[in-house]
């Protein structure tokens, strides 16, 4: 998911920042102000970032993927040694979303502080293109897909203890594969046979199952590598968990870049943006508002943003993705839409 390639130290991690120019430009960054960046990546988005921020600003870059983290640190702290001083404050830490709240309090970063917070979904371009990572479906790796690579259970754990009810709903509900049952009974069936241990073994029993790859755009196991990974990292667990406690985090004017790539999370985002930037919700024949409900935030852009058609060009993988932007309302903007009855 990148534009440009992102390279620290012999092309150990690279991640192209896909809406790189319009999730800065969304978050309005100012000198001295405090952000978070939750998906450091190889240090993209986080870098442009730090190039705008001056003495008395903060940066906080987190990722699950240790490898991230590694590159990031080191990409950052080389540009932070071109800063005069006093220099900005950059911590890069290891986490999931599921433990933000946690990870902030433990850096004195106070609720309500934050001006802007950043997320990129999904897997990143190193993820995908690295073959011992195991997420690809086009080159030969262990059946791994872990983004955090410190926790035990791997992909092979999973396409291997599955019981075929549970591993049909996972193809259908997270990869939308509407061949889920045909699916998850060839891998059953492969799998009494002897274990699935590489992303190809598994890749080739999917695309015979679904017929084979002769005349389609789209390789046969993209679906059902996107349900196995995300239901191994959890990732809709730990969006939900993002969504829940992001707001909180942010100053009045603070602003929250989401760019996803899956059409269910970026689902999601819309829905949960929508809710937060929603007033009243009585009925149209009730005079004045009795429910009391107000808007908590506004939305920069009603549709989300999607990337330029050069950008596609240049980056086949960004051709899904969708930039959606909040701005936290200030308690008096607030009161105003609850006032005229904003619905």
């Amino acid at each position: 998911m990148e534009r440009t390639s992102d390279l620290v130290g012999a092309g150990e991690f690279h991640h192209v920042s896909v809406l790189l120019d319009e999730a800065i430009e969304a978050l309005a960054i100012r000198p001295g102000g405090t952000y978070v960046d939750v998906t450091a990546g190889g240090g993209g988005h986080s870098l442009a970032i730090l190039e705008r921020l001056g003495p008395g600003g903060v940066l906080i870059a987190m990722d699950r993927d240790p490898n991230a983290v590694t590159a990031a640190r080191a990409r950052l702290a080389a540009a932070l040694a071109g800063k005069s001083s006093p220099a900005p404050r950059v911590e890069v830490i290891h986490g999931a979303w599921s433990v933000l709240g946690s990870t902030l309090e433990g850096l004195a970063i106070q609720e309500g502080s934050v001006d802007g917070l950043l997320a990129d979904l999904g897997v990143s371009s190193h993820q995908l293109d690295a073959p011992e990572r195991g997420f690809s479906f086009q080159q030969e790796g262990p059946l791994d897909m872990r983004m955090d690579t410190t926790q035990g259970v791997r992909a092979c754990d999973l396409v291997n203890g599955l019981p075929e009810g549970e591993l049909q709903s996972l193809l259908r509900e997270l990869g939308d594969e509407r061949d889920s049952r045909a699916v998850a009974r060839a891998i059953v069936r492969r799998r009494g046979e002897r274990r699935f241990e590489t992303t190809m073994d598994l890749a080739d029993v999917i695309s015979r199952a679904k017929g084979g790859r002769r005349g389609k755009r789209v390789h046969p196991a993209t679906r059902a590598f996107q349900a196995i990974r995300m239901s191994l990292n959890q990732e809709q667990d730990e969006l939900r968990a993002l969504l829940d406690s992001g707001l909180r985090w942010l100053c009045p004017g603070g602003r929250w870049a989401v760019i996803s790539f899956h059409s269910g999370e970026d689902r999601a985002v819309k829905h949960h943006f929508r809710a937060l930037a929603q007033g009243c919700t009585c009925p149209p024949e009730v005079p004045v508002c009795r429910c009391g409900k107000v808007p908590e935030a506004r939305l920069l852009h009603r549709r989300g943003r999607a990337p330029s058609d050069a950008e596609v060009r240049a980056n086949s993988r960004a051709r899904s993705a969708r930039l959606r932007v909040l701005e936290r309302l200030t308690a008096s903007t607030s009161s105003e839409g609850a006032t005229h009855g904003a619905r």
